[in-house]
């Protein structure tokens, strides 16, 4: 019994000394509960709503009080044209729209019944659906209060639209998600494990007295998998297109471009986490315990962004599938443009570059 608690003090020293284990053994569960409390919600709060208000009475205004007062929406007011309710749309400034006739107060004096139209984004069908059931609901609260001393009750008709996504499916959500997770881990985990391979072989130590520059030695481990997930995004157009039957409603050219950009980022993460890690065992969980979860935490995949608390939308910005995941709906789904995807695709390459510059300043020579 002695020479058994020996051996359990010795464990126990072994683990206190490690702080890798400390940090996995105690730092991952306080993270992962932090993180899956305030971000795996299915309420939706906090979306950007526009208002367009053309009948400028005591109606619509009380109406519009009453959405303000509600903590799902992020009023803006402003009078557009069909046309320029459009672009916001398409550029992702706002979810959801309100759209009040003209004459909607006397419409409800004189014929006791008046219409709005509420206009949702159903490129991601379910956050959709729960915005348009918000806003009606908050329309049919409205109309309660207006009826309760009324002999002939007001009647408020909401005419709900979805565009880009009429039907409501869900493939529209999640092929731009599944691309961006499929590339994100496949480039990652396989660049780092195939470079940290070598080091644990000790083949390592031949190719870098080659020839060969050591930038070469590693770039060229990356080509591979680059080409690979090359095919990897034919596979899933062919299958979205043909099987799901979802249209690339934008250019096919400037989707593979964006493609490549966010493969070449993924590969230089994991080059990166190659050089920072000695075993296989350890790139193979770095890259998927630090890959997984943030791409289906916070590109927006899944949950939307908007509800998380601030820190975590913050930290959402340095998660490269966020960007990604942006681009594809943009183009993909939207139809849209260069023009609109300009400032993702610069913070994808500046990433890109960040990593390699990093990866090129800390990559030794001589690894012993």
């Amino acid at each position: 019994m002695k020479q058994f608690l020996t051996f359990v003090r010795k464990e126990f020293a072994h683990v206190l000394r490690d702080q890798k284990t400390l940090l996995i053994l105690f730092g991952m569960p306080i993270v992962q509960i932090l993180i899956f409390g305030f971000a795996l919600t299915n309420e939706v709060k906090n979306s950007k709503m526009l208002i367009v208000d053309n009948a400028h009475d005591r109606a619509s205004q009380q109406l519009i009080a009453k959405v303000e007062a509600s903590r799902y929406f992020e009023i803006e007011q402003s009078v557009m044209s069909p046309l320029q309710m459009e672009a916001a749309f398409r550029e992702g400034k706002i979810k959801v729209a309100l759209v009040i006739p003209d004459n909607f107060n006397g419409d409800l004096l004189h014929l006791n019944e008046a219409n709005v139209q509420i206009i949702a984004d159903a490129s991601d069908p379910n956050t959709a659906t729960s915005l348009i059931n918000y806003a009606t609901s908050i329309v049919q609260d409205y109309q309660t209060g207006l009826n309760r001393n009324l002999t002939v009750p007001f009647r408020i008709i909401p005419e709900t639209r979805m565009i880009y996504n009429p039907q409501l499916k869900g493939v529209y959500n999640y092929v731009p998600g599944v691309m961006a997770l499929v590339l994100m881990l496949v480039c990652v985990m396989m660049t780092a494990v195939s470079i940290v391979r070598e080091k644990e072989t000790g083949t390592m130590e031949i190719l870098l007295v080659s020839p060969f520059k050591p930038i070469f030695v590693i770039l060229a481990k990356a080509v591979p998998y680059l080409i690979l997930s090359l095919i990897n995004v034919v596979t899933i157009l062919l299958l979205s297109v043909y099987v799901l039957d979802l249209p690339v409603a934008g250019s096919l050219l400037l989707l593979f471009a964006e493609s490549t950009l966010f493969i070449i980022t993924s590969l230089a993460l994991g080059i990166f986490i190659s050089i920072k890690t000695s075993s296989q065992q350890v790139a193979m969980l770095i890259s998927l315990m630090g890959m997984l979860l943030p791409t289906m935490l916070f590109s927006g995949f899944m949950f939307p962004i908007e509800n998380m608390p601030l820190p975590l939308q913050m930290i959402s910005n340095i998660v490269p599938a966020k960007w990604y995941y942006i681009i594809v709906k943009a183009v993909m789904i939207k139809g849209l443009g260069f023009n609109a995807i300009w400032k993702e695709t610069l913070i994808l390459a500046g990433m890109t570059a960040v990593l390699f510059i990093v990866s090129l300043r800390t990559f030794k020579i001589r690894l012993a």
